[in-house]
């Protein structure tokens, strides 16, 4: 892996002249593409060289770019040469201060004026060989190094360093990619490519032109806007007008009212004055009659005050008579209350010998009404025996009576029979 950060790769590349022929007239004309269809177009099918002149030319250019990588990262190892003694080694440590001091060596022949022009241009020339002498030796040390690529890993560059080496860096990171981009099309994708380029600009024309289009159709319309905006503007400026006017009446209106107002108030105040007399004059002559009433209402109260002290003496009187009375009605409650009380003490005595007398008088009469149906059962039996005795007789006499008869029967019919026999 390089030490380098190339650019991201560039999807697409400036493509050749296409001739006026291919072109097409009518941009309506163009297929509809999805956005997928452009990336493929753009992107190269292949992902890997697979030619080996490509491969070397690939591999030419990542070497340039990581020798530049090197380069770049020189001046921060001449600024502390010592602490990469032990990553890089001895020799290469002596190689760079010794690069570091034909550096300074040419830099004082640069500054110094004490040298002749012919012989200044050989001093640095000499210098200029030994520097780089000493620059190609560093990079073959470096290169036999293998160490090199780890240590430069983790050195950051010099951010004051030369803009110029970074700038060549750049480059060719970015012909690195163009140069990918290229070994990676073929020359069908690569026509495919300026076919879409064809497109694209012919659909570019195409908005372009309905853009200008749309633009005049904005700018009508804005002028339109604008010639409203005037009409609108000079009707306000109309209706201001009006409006100012109108304030100007109000304000007579309101000048005239207020002198009116002025004039009324100056009639009702001759009026109300007028008033005033009068109605003071009215009320001097019912403060008197009110005067008048409130002596007869005073007298009117004494009588009334008199009234009340008699009937209230009579209501005394009348509670104190009635107190008595229900004096002596409590104490006859009371009597009788007592003698109520004793009396129902009494009923209560009565009531329970009532009721034992009503329990025996109860049990006497179940044992009465039991000794009345065990008669009634007893004379049901005697009856029924007596029937029962009379049936019985009566068919024992019958019996008796056809047994006799049978008994009596029985000679007459064997004599009957013997003579019958003897004929």
């Amino acid at each position: 892996m390089y030490l380098y950060t190339c650019k991201p790769l560039m999807m697409g590349s400036k493509s050749d002249a296409v001739p006026p022929e291919d072109r097409l007239s009518d941009a309506a004309t163009l297929p509809n593409k999805t956005k997928a269809d452009y990336l493929k177009t753009i992107n190269p099918s292949r992902k890997t060289l697979s030619s080996l002149e490509a491969k070397l030319i690939f591999g030419v250019l990542d070497e340039s770019i990581h020798q530049m990588e090197i380069v770049s990262l020189i001046p921060t190892l001449l600024s502390s040469p010592e602490a990469l003694s032990q990553s890089l080694g001895e020799e290469v440590v002596h190689a760079l201060k010794e690069h570091q001091r034909l550096g300074e060596k040419y830099q004082a022949i640069v500054l110094d004026a004490s040298f002749e022009q012919i012989e200044l241009k050989e001093q640095l020339a000499k210098s200029t060989k030994a520097v780089q002498d000493s620059f190609h030796n560093i990079m073959r040390l470096l290169k036999a190094t293998p160490t090199t690529r780890e240590v430069l890993k983790g050195i950051e560059p010099n951010p004051g360093g030369e803009m110029e080496t970074q700038k060549l860096k750049d480059g060719l990171c970015d012909l690195r990619e163009i140069v990918l981009e290229r070994l990676l099309t073929t020359p069908a994708e690569e026509r495919e490519r300026r076919e879409m380029m064809l497109e694209v600009s012919l659909r570019h024309s195409a908005n372009q032109e309905l853009i200008y289009s749309l633009e005049k159709e904005v700018a009508s319309a804005i002028k339109d806007k604008d010639t409203e905006t005037s009409t609108l503007n000079n009707k306000v400026h109309q209706l201001r007008n009006s409006l100012h006017q109108m304030e100007k009446g109000l304000e007579d209106f309101i000048v005239r009212t207020q002198q009116d107002a002025e004039k009324q108030s100056q009639s009702d105040t001759k009026t109300s004055e007028g008033k005033r007399a009068r109605l003071q004059q009215e009320a001097s002559q019912l403060s008197a009659q009110l005067n008048n009433v409130t002596a007869e209402d005073r007298e009117r109260e004494l009588a009334l005050q008199k009234k009340k002290y008699k009937e209230e003496t009579e209501i005394e009187n009348w509670i104190q008579k009635y107190d008595t009375e229900i004096g002596e009605k409590q104490t006859d409650l009371e009597e009788m209350t007592r003698m109520y009380e004793a009396d129902m003490a009494e009923l209560r005595v009565l009531e329970e010998h009532s009721a034992v007398l009503d329990l025996e008088y109860s049990q006497i009469m179940e044992e009465r009404q039991e000794a009345q149906k065990q008669r009634e059962q007893q004379e049901r039996e005697r009856e029924m025996q007596s029937q029962a005795a009379t049936v019985i007789q009566a068919h024992w006499r019958g019996f008796c009576v056809r047994k006799a008869m049978k008994a009596n029967a029985k000679p007459k019919k064997g004599k009957k029979g013997k003579g019958k026999k003897g004929k």
